[in-house]
């Protein structure tokens, strides 16, 4: 019966085909590919014929020739392809009849107008009814074609009349049936009229389209045979949905389009009510009216045949699906059984007991997947046998199957769980009682030999140890023969041996701690006799005793001199090296501890690695996985897992079995580290592609292919926090050593230990320092040519700029600049930092790159304005002045520190190079009496004579004079510094301003007098002074920490300033006493400098 309703409604389908068909060919006029508009549209819109919609007397479709004076240079494929198409327009009864041409020729010459009839009439391709010509207006033509029309009339094989006027034509047709050009009353607007049938064509080609595609979908679904398994019956059904869904589509769209359509050509109407449509405009909108009926007609006996055919298809789906399941949830009941079946509830060690309890859990966690599946299966089994469906007699003993295996696999899960469950009790007790042994042997070796040497510290010791013996019954096992006899089901040979261990550990360790109380009982002993001095006695060194255990030795036996027991020396000595001999086994204890746990983590740790790349990294490669992958995560796997494989490779191959050979010796691990530090250097790589990794993880966290992968561990964290580990990692490390290197003083490895974690630390520092650094933008520079980046931080910034002969001061009023310092070897650049956005990894932040400065042209001054955190970095003869204020002083002497050092190898190249080119300058050698040549970049600038600077001026102008040729280009350098050098009456090559001390130079510089201040200054404290520019000022005393008390004599007000700050609000001023210590001296004024304290640049920053 089904099929016979899909038959008849494909038949129904298919007559409405035909339909649409018919129609839409009679739009089209032909079959083989008609003229459309939008084929010509280019012959059309030069407008040489036109088809207004007007009709003549006897309902004659009128073709309007328009003046086109270009008509006879027109091609002919173009004029034959636009008469064709317009007479294609009117209906076939109305071109029956015959057309009417009328062509307007009144600005145009006989001779044109004879071309014109004659192509015309070798051209034109319908019925020609009559031609009306608008001959030409002008006398002489008007005359031509009088004359000449009666002899050529007979060569145009038509009927043509020639008219004079538009009056004439009206006698033929009648006005409202033409233009406006013409004479009549219609408006025609040729662009609407081109977009109108461009339209209406496209419609009827969409409208034809869909009637054939409806055709050949029912000719389809009347062939198909329904299949007889799911997955064929579901790809049947969704491929006929998509279909169905397309086909709707299509339908939509032609009903949207052909209402669009309507609206388009109804718009003369409802713009003027009394508009009248022509002829081809009513037949237009007749078409479109026709064309909408069949579609509409077409669509509702479509939903009706769908509706049919699809609920055939999801029947058929239920049973196909129902059997399917049937087969999959008995193979994976049988799979569940075979493997509970062959399963061991017993285990042989604690590792393995946690093994097997979490296989089986998870062997309980798929069954009871699998036993949900099942009953849900048979449940879904009842509900289709109390629909009365039709194969009742088959789904009914499958479900009665379904629920006997079910309860068969749970009574088998409950017995095997029980047992296991016994089997962990033991073993828990077992590893309870071991960590009690292993923290008994902790705390014997961990108790500090110097302490137990006294009374006190021996009692305390010994109530320690009374103290861990308490919890002995809480931790321990007692009874073997009741664990034996409680146990038994679960026991095994080799767990019966785990159980003689444990006990054996016990009564070993409780040996050790009796043995312990007895030696501290000895100790704490209270004495009856006196105390007797006893020199110590020289002891015999042991050949394999350290430095540092001689030492001890010594230090021991001083210490027993004055101990309060009453023993013999030899019996002292005998104790000491004891003690000793213990507190190393001691430490060789705890260093195990550490090597067992650097050994234990690095293993699982290669483990988590190849499980990431494995699990996840592999499976972005397989093809069963492709469609869970998201398109963002396309093609990012190296951007994902960076060099994960590498650092994997490294650790499996290499290191960890270098690390294994050290498990004897975990002291000499430090080499190990030092020989692969190189090969460390690869997380550097990892932690800089962290950001990347960590915004794409982002992104796809919540995919399919994550949540698939994760399932198939079974791990319970994300890939994410596996993703981490290797940062985690490369910090454990240096935690580990040191560890080792606290348990390790004085053996043979403890300075590779210590060089082992300088490195790891360094290679930390590295990798925090790369990570801001990637993180600059803005720079238009490679930063790798500034060379090695030494340190990074946040500062304060001032700055000061000259301007002219001015200077700007006393910055500390203004608000200053937060800039995070980037010091390579070969710049120094300031950048500001960004606000941090986002979460993890995307908050860390990003830095704007604002100014650089070379350090071939940079000077430091260390201290600034009397603040122990500030700093000044200058450059082109102070021109540019950076005041830098540091978190802390310790952190502004590590930055002056590193700049020092990059430019004193400066200096020392610069030293280099002129010593090499001495012998050939032509100036004094350095050691000459008439000047001092000083290359060094330390610099202290004193009171300039303005005489002397002329001189200097001229000198160095003919010196660059007389030796401008290349090849003394670096010699010019040191004769600039000569003269820089004497010019500032700086230090001589002779000097070292190196171990010179700034407070030492404040106290040579100032001296108690009477001063004019040239510069403002505000009191940062309650006990500071404030200076304006022109107060009179007396420094009355030098105090402490380079403060002098100062009164200000105009405000007679008094109080402290900084000397760093008095020699800049004084530096110009002249006193009434002299500042040098030596008599009769009158030419003490104050030296012109920035700052007391040291300053440095370097050479190339001395200029003449």
């Amino acid at each position: 019966m089904a099929l016979n309703r899909v038959s008849l409604l494909c038949h129904d389908i298919t007559r409405l085909w035909l339909q649409l068909k018919m129609m839409t060919d009679d739009i089209l006029q032909r079959e083989d590919g008609p003229l459309c508009a939008a084929e010509i549209g280019s012959e059309l819109q030069k407008q040489f014929a036109i088809l207004p919609g007007g009709r003549g007397m006897d309902g004659n479709p009128i073709i309007v020739f328009p003046e086109f004076p270009d008509f006879s240079e027109l091609e002919e494929d173009e004029v034959q392809n636009v008469l064709s198409y317009l007479s294609s327009i009117p209906s076939v009864a109305a071109s029956a009849v015959g057309f009417i041409l009328v062509i307007d020729r009144r600005l145009d010459r006989w001779a044109a107008v004879r071309a014109t009839l004659l192509r015309i009439a070798g051209s034109f391709p319908g019925n020609l009814h009559l031609v009306l010509v608008l001959r030409p207006t002008t006398l002489l033509q008007r005359t031509l074609s009088d004359f000449l029309f009666k002899y050529n009339k007979d060569e145009f094989k038509m009927k043509v009349v020639m008219l004079s006027s538009v009056t004439e034509l009206h006698a033929y047709i009648d006005p409202g049936q033409l233009t406006t050009e013409l004479g009549g009353t219609q408006e025609y607007r040729h662009d609407s009229w081109i977009s109108h049938r461009t339209a209406i064509e496209a419609f009827a080609l969409m409208v034809k389209t869909t009637a054939q595609t409806l055709q050949a979908f029912g000719t389809e679904l009347a062939e198909t045979e329904l299949p007889n398994d799911p997955e064929a019956t579901t790809n049947l059904l969704h491929t006929h949905a998509l279909k169905k869904d397309k086909m709707k589509e299509d339908l939509q769209v032609a009903l949207s389009q052909g209402g669009r359509l309507l609206e388009c050509i109804k718009e003369p109407l409802q713009a003027d009510p009394e508009y009248s449509m022509t002829n081809d405009e009513l037949e237009n909108l007749e078409t479109v009216h026709r064309l909408l009926g069949q579609l509409d007609e077409t669509e509702t006996a479509f939903d009706d045949f769908w509706e049919r055919h699809h609920t055939k298809l999801e029947q058929c789906l239920q049973l196909r699906h129902f059997e399917q399941h049937f087969r999959e949830v008995r193979a994976q009941l049988d799979v569940t059984s075979e493997r509970l079946s062959g399963f061991s509830e017993v285990s042989v060690s604690p590792a393995h007991a946690e093994h097997v309890l979490r296989e089986l859990s998870g062997h309980e966690d798929k069954a009871c997947d699998a036993l949900d599946r099942a009953l849900s299966l048979a449940c879904e089994g009842d509900r289709l046998i109390e629909n009365s469906h039709y194969a009742e007699d088959s789904i009914r003993p499958k479900c009665s199957e379904l629920r006997g295996v079910c309860e068969e696999i749970s009574s088998t899960l409950r017995s095997k769980k029980s047992l296991l469950l016994r089997a962990m009790e033991l073993h828990h007790a077992l590893e309870k009682a071991s960590r009690w042994c292993e923290n008994g042997i902790f705390l014997l070796a961990s108790q500090p030999v110097d302490r137990c040497q006294s009374q006190d510290g021996a009692e305390a010791a010994l109530q320690e140890l009374e103290r861990y013996l308490d919890t002995a019954t809480l931790h321990t096992v007692a009874d073997r023969g009741a664990i034996c006899c409680q146990y038994e089901a679960v026991l095994t040979t080799q767990l019966r041996d785990q159980v003689e261990g444990v006990f054996l550990k016990q009564s070993s360790v409780q040996e050790m701690f009796e043995k312990r109380r007895v030696s501290l009982k000895k100790l704490a002993a209270k004495q009856t006799r006196p105390v007797q001095p006893v020199a110590p006695r020289p002891e015999v060194k042991s050949p394999l005793s350290s430095p540092n255990q001689q030492r001890k030795d010594r230090r021991y036996s001083a210490d027993n001199a004055l101990c309060k027991k009453v023993e013999s020396p030899l019996h002292i000595g005998g104790t000491r090296h004891a003690s000793l001999s213990e507190e190393e086994e001691n430490l060789a204890v705890l260093r195990r501890h550490v090597m067992n746990e650097l050994l234990e983590t690095e293993r699982a740790y290669v483990e988590e690695l190849l499980c990431v790349l494995e699990g996840y990294a592999a499976e972005m490669d397989n093809p069963a996985m492709a469609h869970l992958i998201p398109s963002t995560l396309l093609s990012k796997k190296v951007v994902l897992f960076g060099n994960m494989s590498e650092i994997y490779q490294f650790h499996k191959r290499t290191f960890l079995k270098e690390l294994e050979a050290y498990t004897d010796c975990p002291e000499l691990v430090g080499r190990c580290f030092l020989e692969r530090m190189k090969d460390l250097q690869i997380y550097e790589a990892y932690c800089q592609n962290k950001p990347r990794s960590e915004s794409l993880w982002r992104q796809c966290s919540d995919c399919a292919f994550f949540q698939e992968c994760q399932k198939k561990l079974e791990h319970k964290l994300g890939l994410d926090s596996y993703l981490l580990k290797p940062v985690q990692r490369i910090t454990k490390y240096q935690l580990l050593l040191k560890e080792l290197l606290k348990y390790s003083k004085g053996c043979d490895g403890c300075d590779d230990l210590q060089k082992a974690l300088s490195s790891i630390l360094g290679i930390l520092k590295a990798v925090n320092d790369s990570m801001h650094l990637i993180a600059i933008t803005g720079y238009e520079g490679n930063l790798s040519d500034l060379g090695r980046l030494l340190m990074q931080g946040s500062f304060s910034v001032w700055t000061e700029h000259k301007k002219g002969h001015a200077k700007v001061k006393d910055l500390a009023r203004f608000k200053p600049m937060q800039r995070h310092l980037f010091l390579h070897e070969k710049a120094l650049l300031f950048c500001k930092r960004r606000e941090e956005n986002g979460e993890g990894y995307e908050k860390a932040p990003s830095y704007s790159f604002k100014h650089s400065l070379s350090m071939t042209a940079v000077g430091i001054t260390e201290s600034a304005k009397g603040d122990n955190k500030k700093f000044e970095v200058w450059c082109n003869s102070r021109d540019e002045v950076f005041i830098a204020q540091a978190p802390t002083p310790e952190i502004k002497t590590s930055w002056v520190n590193e700049i020092r050092k990059v430019l004193t190898q400066q200096l020392k190249a610069c030293r280099d190079a002129s010593q090499q080119k001495s012998s050939d300058s032509v100036f004094p050698s350095p050691t000459s009496n008439s000047s001092s040549i000083s290359l060094s970049p330390f610099r202290s600038s004193g009171q300039k004579n303005p005489k002397k600077q002329e001189e200097k001026k001229a000198e160095t102008s003919s010196v660059s004079d007389s030796s401008s040729s290349p090849k003394h280009k670096a010699w010019n350098k040191a004769s600039l510094s000569v003269d820089a050098s004497e010019e500032n009456d700086g230090y001589s090559s002779s000097e070292d301003p190196m171990n010179s001390d700034p407070e030492d130079e404040v106290a040579r510089k100032l001296a108690p007098g009477k001063y004019t201040v040239v510069a403002d200054c505000e009191k940062a404290g309650p006990q500071e002074l404030s200076v304006k520019s022109g107060d009179m000022v007396e420094l009355i005393r030098e105090g402490e920490e380079g403060q002098w008390f100062v009164k200000n004599l105009r405000s007679s007000k008094e109080g402290w300033v900084a000397a760093a700050n008095l020699l800049s609000l004084i530096s110009e001023s002249k006193s009434s006493q002299s500042l040098s210590s030596s008599d009769g001296s009158v030419s003490g004024n104050l030296s012109t400098s920035s700052s007391c304290s040291e300053t440095y640049t370097s050479f190339s920053d001395i200029k003449p």
